[in-house]
């Protein structure tokens, strides 16, 4: 929920931030010096006005030293904007690390083929193809997409995200978001966090040396290990609720498109290098991989991938973490 801030701008915001400094005083004459304030909104009205504040604060400071006396509702809503004790309801900083440190798979580098390999498949964009062969080296991956309890963990709160579902992937970060998390996340370990290459992506979405070569990451059922647009409820869902890949990793399809550090090209693969392929030297858009809650099932295949503007952010485009080994 958002904190409401009070400003003193116009009347109503006048009021309303009078009623909510008050609890104990009674509605008919806290009302009563509203109305007069109101009527008189001119020096003589403020005044009156700066008389009425100091009288409330100093009934406010003779309740709190009563408190005691007071009813479990007063209570509550006498602190219900105090500051949480953060060690009692969320991970600190140091845990929150070493959780996303746990929480990297080793991924053995190997070959395989990227890019759609059956010609008559109609699920397949022309981006997807040729289909050719890559090699890429070790690396490792998260387990799962970064949350939204890690993002306000080591940037701080997003308010573009969903903010009653700590383990839902973060969203709503542009390509640069990420790279803040990153650069942030680097500071703190003195690792080498980075987003995957979209060759790092698929090999790891598609099983890597365990492949069984299913058509979503883990099967052939996404409804087994995605949240698209026909399970999903229209939102992102906490992660790790499906069913793994081969290597263990969860929503690698479906949830949230996930960024990818390569510039797109829908002609790259014409002309990609055989030994990880890093993307385009130059283009407008940044890669995305694995659908998300909003896609349709064929966007949340392993193969595919899409393009998105690296300064834009939308409620279905997060990411996950890669690291060198």
């Amino acid at each position: 929920m958002k904190q409401r801030r009070l400003k003193f701008r116009n009347w109503f915001n006048v009021q309303t931030s009078l009623r909510l400094m008050v609890t104990t005083c009674s509605k008919a004459t806290l009302n009563l010096h509203l109305r007069h304030i109101k009527g008189n909104f001119t020096f003589t009205g403020m005044k009156n006005l700066a008389t009425l504040i100091i009288i409330l604060f100093f009934t406010g400071t003779a309740f709190s030293q009563n408190k005691g006396n007071t009813t479990s509702t007063d209570s509550v809503i006498m602190h219900k904007h105090a500051p949480r004790r953060v060690a009692e309801t969320q991970p600190s900083t140091y845990e929150v690390v070493q959780s996303i440190e746990a929480n990297m798979v080793s991924i053995p580098g190997g070959s395989f083929t990227m890019g759609c390999a059956n010609d008559d498949d109609t699920d397949c964009y022309y981006w997807e193809k040729p289909a050719h062969v890559v090699t890429v080296g070790n690396f490792y991956i998260g387990k799962y997409p970064v949350t939204q309890r890690e993002w306000e963990a080591i940037v701080g709160p997003n308010k573009y995200s969903y903010r009653n579902c700590p383990d839902c992937p973060v969203e709503n970060v542009s390509w640069y978001d990420a790279q803040v998390f990153i650069n942030k996340l680097n500071q703190l370990t003195g690792n080498n966090y980075r987003l995957p290459t979209a060759a790092e992506w698929e090999y790891a979405a598609g099983g890597g040396t365990h492949s069984h070569g299913y058509k979503y990451a883990g099967d052939n059922d996404i409804n087994k290990v995605a949240w698209y647009s026909k399970n999903s409820g229209q939102k992102t869902q906490p992660v790790g609720q499906k069913k793994p890949n081969e290597l263990g990793l969860f929503d690698m399809c479906g949830n949230v498109w996930q960024w990818c550090s390569d510039w797109f090209n829908d002609k790259y693969y014409s002309n990609s290098p055989a030994n990880n392929p890093t993307g385009a030297t130059r283009a407008t858009y940044r890669c995305l991989r694995g659908g998300s809650w909003w896609s349709e099932a064929k966007d949340c295949r392993v193969v595919n991938r899409d393009r998105y503007p690296p300064a834009a952010r939308d409620d279905d485009v997060g990411f996950r973490l890669a690291r060198d080994w």
